[in-house]
């Protein structure tokens, strides 16, 4: 949790410059972060669930076994993080298939063109920092997590003004010092990993076998899965950003400011629900079926403490959060529009946290085609057909805004629960889709 609250700042801080740099670079922040993330969350994700197989070694034979995990998650990170860089040339074109206002998809296509950069390097860290997060050592990536977050902060906002001796790139600047904090990630990962991880992998490369694929195969179609059902979700949240604009251009400049707050309330919860995985992952590493329950019902303990916190600031003092964000100089229309929404986020956050803390248990047992299948039903074919419909019979209702979070909530809500009725079969029935084929041999 330590370590995404970081990563919370480091986005706020992001925002901020982008939002005070002009009003070209805080309308097309929106969209190319929400485009990026959903590429990147993709590669991320699929070599993140490198994470589950690292925990159920660690539980299940030690340091020894999850060594040879992790390993097996950098080989596959390290293949595709170049695949990702590969796809620069295509992706940066991506806006440009739109009909939005050139001075947009302009500044859209350097960000995500950089962003194809910095998430190849996202994506390798995922494989590194797997392993420690898979033993329970998050102290280090708390640690490294810190440090590039200081990077970032400090590059970001000196490549976007030109402060610090640093040259003025605006929009191109941001992601450029996303790139930068996060190769000063990379170092502190290689620096931290111990001899036995990179031993493995130099076996692993240097002397193959058929058994390696016996780990391979597994692992990329449960990876695949844990990716496209992370990239459908945010390319989930871009057309509900999306959507709602029709609800008119108030709505939409609303909805930009309360997007950022938002994270403030869903981003820590993601690191919980991580954390929770790892633990699952380890009891069932150990064929302790009885922890499971335990330590998820402590995880939503924690979280539901901290969304309390959270909506007390978004429903007593909305301004105090949301004026940051660019909203101070905004025409009273959209202030107001923006506050009712403040005032009704914690319950998308409660719903979100219930879904990601389902799905990273899930992903622990290795259950993934069932997140990926329920995610798609669930969102693609209810959730965002129905906003849709309910927008366009209120199209140009900018007050309707905060009824379209309630809605997307109680999607969010629905897969959460999907989430924990299979969590509670798997327990049930000693579950487990995880099979370390390397340490069975």
């Amino acid at each position: 949790m330590g370590a995404m609250l970081g990563n919370l700042v480091m986005m706020l801080v992001d925002r901020i410059c982008l939002a005070r740099y002009s009003s070209d670079t805080l309308v097309a922040s929106g969209p190319a972060i929400h485009t990026a993330m959903a590429i990147v969350s993709f590669f991320t994700a699929f070599v993140g669930f490198s994470r589950s197989c690292v925990a159920q070694a660690f539980g299940k034979s030690g340091r020894g076994e999850s060594a040879y995990q992790a390993a097996v998650g950098i080989l596959v990170g390290t293949a595709f993080a170049v695949l990702l860089l590969l796809l620069a040339p295509l992706i940066e074109q991506i806006p440009f298939l739109s009909n939005r206002p050139p001075a947009s998809t302009h500044l859209e296509s350097q960000f995500l063109y950089w962003s194809a950069y910095f998430g190849s390097v996202m994506t390798l860290n995922m494989a590194l920092s797997s392993y420690f997060s898979g033993i329970g050592q998050t102290r280090v990536t708390l640690i490294v997590g810190l440090i590039g977050q200081v990077v970032v902060i400090f590059m970001t906002i000196g490549l976007v003004f030109g402060k610090f001796g640093l040259p003025e790139l605006g929009m191109r600047g941001s992601a450029i010092g996303t790139l930068i904090g996060t190769l000063a990630m990379l170092i502190c990962y290689v620096f931290y990993m111990p001899t036995e991880v990179w031993g493995n992998l130099s076996r692993l490369v240097f002397k193959r076998s058929g058994r390696l694929w016996n780990e391979l195969l597994p692992r990329i179609g449960k990876g695949f899965a844990v990716g496209s059902s992370a990239g459908i979700t945010n390319l989930g949240s871009a057309a509900f950003v999306w959507i709602v604009a029709g609800l008119g251009a108030i709505a939409l400049a609303a909805n930009n400011v309360n997007l950022t707050v938002n994270y403030i309330g869903g981003v820590p919860l993601i690191g919980l629900a991580v954390g929770c995985g790892v633990l699952c992952g380890n009891a069932l590493g150990e064929g302790d079926y009885s922890q499971i329950l335990k330590i998820v019902l402590v995880t939503m303990t924690i979280e539901l403490m901290y969304i309390v916190v959270i909506a007390f600031f978004q429903i007593v003092t909305p301004l105090l959060l949301l004026n940051p964000f660019g909203l101070h100089d905004k025409a009273p229309a959209i202030q107001a529009v923006s506050i009712a929404t403040s005032r009704i986020l914690w319950i998308y956050a409660l719903a979100f946290g219930i879904s990601m803390t389902g799905s990273a248990v899930l992903e622990s047992f290795g259950l993934t085609k069932f997140l990926f299948i329920t995610r798609v039903v669930l969102m693609w074919v209810l959730s965002i057909p129905v906003t849709y419909a309910i927008v366009l019979a209120h199209a140009g209702d900018a007050s309707f805004l905060p009824m379209c979070w309630v809605i997307g909530s109680l999607f969010e809500g629905a897969i959460g629960a999907m989430y924990f009725w299979r969590i509670w079969m798997a327990v049930r029935n000693r579950q487990n889709s995880i099979v370390l084929a390397h340490a069975e041999s």
